[in-house]
């Protein structure tokens, strides 16, 4: 693992960094799978790369909805792609306990967007020292944020990121205000644009969340014009046949020419 310090190093870049991986861990034979190729890309593009993944999902619609595969196993298999492939690797923690737990396996703990209000989370995930990714909640708005920074930095850990992820827009869809992205960015942290759950249609009658893939692209492009810092997605080599997010994950054999368009276009803004 990493400190704190050698990862926001890692990620301050003329260029954007990455957030990716699969939803969940599913098995270690994928996780690496996937961690591998991003990892392979990246390097060609020279794009700073943290390996996402949870451990568990605890917000699920369906109490038939697949939540894991083993707290311990899932973690171990985070931590060892960390360590083998040697990134920074990132899951997302719910409760004071996890965030105290969830530290010794990553180098960045990831604040969900319902759970930006918590104060006693973000407070124990701040305790850790970790570098702390708060994901702006889909009620919430940019302002909302800066109080959720400020609980982090008095711990005394100023390593906090911003995510973006959409907010909602009536019962069953996200719409992305890309105003928030600078609005954030004044607060002097990173801002990240996680494109696969600003895709997202969440209440669905079957309980499966939906989402609009064929838009990532678009999503992704506009982030970039307006200056993120990161780019989170998440992308599986069968999306379809993924355990969470199917409906709105990248196909990971269509990441290679994605990166090379958001990169071609994130040249041509600086040289404006």
């Amino acid at each position: 693992m990493y400190p704190a310090d050698t990862t926001f190093k890692y990620i301050k870049t003329s260029n954007f960094f990455l957030i990716a991986g699969p939803c969940i861990v599913e098995s270690k034979e994928i996780t690496f799978e996937i961690a591998n190729k991003v990892l392979e890309i990246t390097k060609h593009f020279e794009i700073p790369f943290i390996f996402k993944a949870s451990y568990r999902k605890a917000n699920r619609t369906r109490l038939d909805s697949f939540t894991g595969i083993g707290t311990e196993e899932a973690l171990n298999i985070i931590k060892s792609v960390g360590d083998q492939l040697k990134i920074p690797v990132l899951t997302d923690v719910h409760s004071e306990a996890e965030a105290v737990f969830a530290s010794s396996y990553v180098d960045i703990l990831q604040i969900p967007a319902f759970l930006c209000r918590q104060t006693d989370l973000i407070l124990a995930a701040a305790d850790t020292k970790k570098i702390i990714n708060i994901k702006k909640g889909q009620f919430a708005s940019p302002i909302t944020m800066k109080y959720a920074a400020e609980k982090v930095a008095s711990r005394g850990n100023k390593h906090i990121m911003l995510t973006e992820r959409g907010s909602m827009f009536g019962q069953q869809d996200l719409v992305v205000d890309f105003r928030n992205i600078p609005e954030m960015k004044a607060y002097g942290f990173p801002v990240i644009l996680d494109i696969t759950h600003s895709l997202q249609k969440p209440n669905q009658e079957s309980g499966v969340a939906g989402g609009d893939p064929q838009l990532i692209e678009t999503i992704a492009k506009a982030g970039i014009a307006v200056g993120v810092d990161g780019i989170f997605l998440e992308t599986h080599p069968n999306p379809p046949e993924s355990q969470s997010d199917a409906k709105n994950m990248l196909k990971l054999d269509t990441l290679k020419e994605l990166l090379y368009k958001l990169i071609t276009l994130r040249q041509a803004i600086v040289n404006i």
